[in-house]
């Protein structure tokens, strides 16, 4: 790590001077740098990574109170005989009063009938987006956080389930919950039958650490699935030989005896990292059957229709911007969101069916095994990220505790007129959250009441900052950074580092920050050689131009297409042959389009798999027109690259 350092201060330095430069105000003040490389060199890469995005947190609360507290600085000082920090000062300056503190007033924005108007907040905003990237730039870097932040997050998991263990609404809050709960679900679920779900295999890893084609091959199969999801009939087809060699292996696991999710630490930030608990290969099967059951419901149904999302983000995010210029809806961010959903509430949105509450119980893991050997049982919340079900379900139990507590504040009965009504200005990604700003003092105390935590450096509703699904806004412009996500790459074996500095080093160029984006891209080409230019859907390794053109290299006679030369990023294949029912069950899978789909690689994969990697997602299946998928199986998570004729955009 240490031998990157002088990296980061390149691309902290190259950061702010595009920063800078975007500013109309001048800004400039070499002592910040100053600053950043002392502290650097004493407290190591922790400045970049945790103590400047606290710095952010701390700025951002600032806008939102339209104060600033130099309190809420700690660790670095304030100018003389004035109120605001003295790093970024020539930036803060212009956006809080130095003597006071406070917010410095704007022109509103820009409005059609006046052309003068909308250039100061634009300006503000400018500002306001350059804070965030210096101080933002390095704050999701995936590196291991240190042992002792590692066991305090898995410290945190455990404490969740003792504090589920005292988790004891009232008797009202339970008829309130159950009631809404019933009016908004019961005739979503009111009509499912075991035939609708199709289970099938997702792209993740498992508890059982069993992977690729190999997830066909039956070896432990829990007793809890027999009476919703018999073996035979899912697992493998009905018309398989009882005394085949498939079902010999095939060991039926009673409840005592099921392997408890295993749970795991991912990188997230090196302030803290992402605890999952993976499942076994049965439970994540049955999970992808019904998960796809209640996507398609939730996003069609009339009470829930575009209110409820699970594959679009782009709603939350527009609404983000809109109401960082009007003010008329809150964001809200909730923390450690799925571990936080208690299935004694969670089983009770069901309740309506019993069918589907069986089935959903029964893949249910119900103990977890932690690193450290310590185990948990039983697990008292829904689920954790990991299992199929977390997102839907989660998604599910915040819905209704919004709109139970917006038909208190609004003193309505609960009827299904009365939810449409009140649903109209609510929108759910996970656990984002957007909700009338009249209104969020309720919602936040109501999901208190019911066990949720509201993250209180993410969640706005007073003034002009607004955060939702990745998209930062001020005052109706767009302030989100642009994030490097990997250490810098030592030699051309480092893939995913080169694929991923390209991706930043684009999205870079795209916001104008062109030092920076040449910066990464010298770096990439020390290994890779020089790289072409080529549009944002190019499958090869290329840079973005403003300017239109492309390196097109040869015309391919046979496709009569333009093509370049460059690096395409693809799938590394491992030998996993699979035959008999189990090959059989998963082309019969594949027919019926209900195959584990999750890749990348397709036409369009260089501007997909960027997409990927910039959000943190893994891959692992090869392309579904893979004529070999029973001969091998992608490397889950691994990419490499090759050099390839293609399309330049």
């Amino acid at each position: 790590m240490k031998a990157h350092v002088s990296d980061y201060l390149e691309v902290m330095q190259y950061v702010y001077y595009d920063a800078c430069m975007k500013c109309s105000a001048d800004v400039l003040d070499l002592r910040d740098l100053e600053t950043i490389k002392s502290r650097v060199e004493q407290e190591g890469l922790s400045f970049l990574t945790i103590t400047l995005p606290r710095f952010c947190k701390a700025f951002e609360r600032s806008l939102t109170n339209g104060c600033i507290d130099s309190a809420c600085f700690s660790g670095f000082k304030t100018i003389k005989h004035g109120a605001i920090p003295a790093f970024l000062q020539g930036m803060l300056s212009h956006l809080f009063d130095s003597r006071t503190g406070e917010v410095i007033s704007y022109e509103p924005p820009f409005d059609r009938n006046n052309s003068n108007e909308g250039l100061a907040i634009g300006d503000a905003s400018t500002i306001v987006e350059a804070v965030r990237q210096v101080c933002r730039v390095f704050s999701k870097i995936q590196l291991p956080c240190t042992s002792e932040r590692t066991r305090k997050a898995l410290d945190s998991f455990c404490d969740i389930e003792q504090d589920l263990q005292h988790f004891t609404p009232s008797g009202s809050d339970i008829s309130d919950f159950l009631e809404v709960s019933d009016t908004l679900w019961g005739n979503l679920v009111g009509d499912f039958s075991l035939d609708q779900v199709t289970p099938k295999h997702g792209p993740g890893a498992t508890a059982d650490r069993i992977s690729g084609n190999q997830k066909y091959v039956w070896r432990r199969w829990h007793d809890r699935l027999e009476p919703y999801f018999p073996l035979v009939h899912n697992g493998y087809p009905l018309g398989i030989d009882e005394h085949s060699e498939e079902l010999e292996i095939v060991t039926i696991v009673p409840e005592t005896d099921e392997q408890p999710v295993r749970v795991i630490t991912v990188p997230k930030t090196l302030r803290s990292p992402r605890v999952i608990a993976i499942e076994p290969v049965c439970m994540q099967f049955v999970q992808q059957g019904i998960r796809s059951f209640l996507y398609e419901r939730i996003e069609s149904y009339w009470l829930t229709r575009k209110r409820i999302n699970f594959r679009d983000q782009s709603i939350n995010q527009r609404k983000a911007i809109t109401a960082s210029r009007t003010g008329r809806f809150a964001t809200i961010d909730l923390s450690e969101a799925s571990d936080r959903v208690p299935w004694l509430l969670a089983k009770e949105m069901f309740r309506l069916n019993p069918v589907l509450q069986g089935a959903i119980e029964a893949c249910r893991s119900t103990r977890a095994h932690l690193p450290d050997g310590r185990i948990i049982d039983p697990l008292l919340k829904f689920a954790s990220m990991g299992s199929a079900l977390c997102f839907p379900v989660e998604a599910m139990y915040f819905y209704t505790i919004i709109v139970l507590a917006l038909l208190k504040s609004s003193n309505l009965s609960c009827t299904p007129r009365n939810i449409f009504k009140v649903s109209r200005e609510v929108y759910v990604y996970g656990d984002d959250l957007i909700v009338p700003s009249a209104n969020a003092d309720a919602v936040v105390e109501n999901l208190q009441k019911y066990n949720c935590k509201v993250n209180a450096d993410k969640s706005f509703w007073t003034g002009k900052f607004r955060e939702s699904c990745g998209i930062d806004a001020y005052a109706g412009y767009e302030v989100t950074p642009t994030y490097v996500r990997q250490p810098p790459p030592n030699n051309r074996q480092q893939h995913g580092a080169l694929i991923s500095w390209t991706a930043s080093a684009n999205l870079f160029y795209m916001k104008g920050y062109w030092r920076t984006a040449q910066f990464l891209l010298s770096k990439v080409e020390r290994y890779l050689g020089s790289l072409p230019y080529t549009r944002l859907t190019s499958p090869v390794l290329g840079r973005y131009s403003f300017l239109g053109y492309e390196s097109a290299e040869r015309w391919n006679s046979e496709l009569q297409r333009l093509e370049v030369r460059g690096w395409k990023p693809s799938p590394v294949y491992r030998s996993d042959e699979l035959d008999g029912w189990a090959a059989g069950m998963k082309c019969f899978q594949r027919l019926d389009g209900n195959a584990s789909l999750g890749t990348y690689y397709t036409q369009d994969g260089w501007f997909a798999l960027n997409s990927a990697l910039e959000k943190g997602r893994s891959f692992e299946e090869p392309s579904p027109s893979d004529p070999l998928h029973l001969q091998r199986s992608a490397l889950h998570g691994a990419v490499t690259l090759k050099r390839r004729w293609a399309l330049a955009h």
